[in-house]
């Protein structure tokens, strides 16, 4: 077996607490556009807000304009700019790395593994998150989808990322929280797969578990795991490296 060289994150609830924010971001936006007259009641808002999201997605760049349409609202550039302001307030003052990340990407490069980012997503917003969290340093490549023109679990996304480290799929690893996009994706195109084990898709796609090597609940964890993985490496190969 080869040793691993490359540790590849995904970054949404992988390195990054993104599920808690968006919703506490949404939750007042919404909040926000009715002290400034939105003659709705939060809830009926919010959950026409969560249904646009769902059929949209969350990077769609209209949601609130669209939001008073499905709400037969006329159109109020106050009302937008009421939500948009304390949305991004919310996600600017609550961004915040998952519990242990800053830790164990530093144990990592101390331990001599490169580093690499995989993910999903609007690259300027991406990209936003890692520089705010000051974590770009860590990694030599970023790879994104929306700019690599593949998303997750297409093999494309996941060789381009090995090319750009010049590594075999079985010299990486790719930590991430979705089994699909990132362990299924990964696991496909020969690379080792830890399953994060956090957030909102803790419980989802577990008929993809078959294809995460290790589970973790924990990013420390992973620590652990990659020395296991040296360690019968070196039980096989006694020179180790």
């Amino acid at each position: 077996m080869a040793m691993i060289k490359v540790v590849f994150f995904d970054l949404d609830d992988t390195l990054v607490d993104t599920s808690r924010l968006a919703e506490m971001a949404r939750r007042n936006a919404i909040e926000n556009m009715i002290v400034h007259g939105l003659p709705v009641d939060f809830d009926t808002a919010y959950s026409e807000l969560m249904e646009l999201i769902r059929e949209y997605g969350s990077n769609f760049p209209h949601h609130f304009d669209y939001l008073l349409r499905r709400l037969d609202l006329p159109y109020n550039p106050k009302w937008v700019a009421a939500g948009v302001i304390a949305y991004h307030n919310t996600k600017f003052a609550y961004l915040r790395e998952v519990p242990g990340a800053r830790k164990t990407l530093l144990r990592l490069r101390e331990a001599g593994y490169r580093l690499g980012i995989i993910t999903d997503g609007n690259p300027i917003k991406q990209w936003e998150k890692i520089l705010r969290l000051d974590l770009g340093d860590f990694f030599e490549h970023v790879i994104i989808s929306d700019f690599a023109g593949v998303r997750k679990p297409h093999p494309k996304i996941f060789r381009k990322a090995l090319k750009a480290f010049g590594v075999k799929p079985e010299e990486a690893v790719m930590v991430g929280d979705r089994l699909y996009s990132d362990i299924y994706g990964a696991k496909r195109v020969g690379m080792m797969t830890v399953w994060f084990r956090y957030g909102k898709y803790a419980n989802a796609e577990l008929e993809y578990r078959e294809y995460a090597d290790h589970e973790i609940k924990r990013l420390e964890e992973l620590i652990g795991v990659l020395e296991r993985e040296e360690g019968s490496n070196k039980e096989v190969h006694p020179a180790g490296r």
